[in-house]
């Protein structure tokens, strides 16, 4: 899978997003070291922090179907800068893949590792 299209991916979990307090969509798509892709999207909650990023939606759906081999990770989002993973997420995603390619977008489509 291209960079591109791993990105792409990430764009479209943008609309399924639920951020009824932030309004800050996020997208990521999770490449597996076999090639299958784990989509995510931040899921908001008035517990604040009982909110699940993108990142880890995808990363506990591979989880859950068994995977624990990760390749790449596209984060995406709508803001004029780079939509980067936040603490919590990379510790997660540190735990099973320390040189996971992480690829970052902005709402113009832009990215960068």
């Amino acid at each position: 899978m291209t960079d591109q299209a791993l990105v792409d991916l990430a764009f479209s979990m943008l609309e399924r997003s639920y951020v009824p307090y932030s309004r800050f969509p996020v997208g990521a798509a999770l490449l597996c070291a076999g090639g299958q892709v784990f989509t995510g999207c931040n899921v908001e909650n008035a517990a604040y922090g009982s909110t699940i990023c993108a990142e880890r939606t995808a990363l506990v759906k591979a989880v859950s179907e068994g995977r624990r081999e990760f390749s790449a990770l596209a984060v995406a989002g709508n803001s004029t800068d780079y939509c980067w993973p936040c603490g919590a997420c990379r510790q997660m995603l540190y735990e099973f893949a320390p040189e996971l390619t992480v690829l970052v977008a902005r709402g113009d489509g832009a990215f960068v590792k």
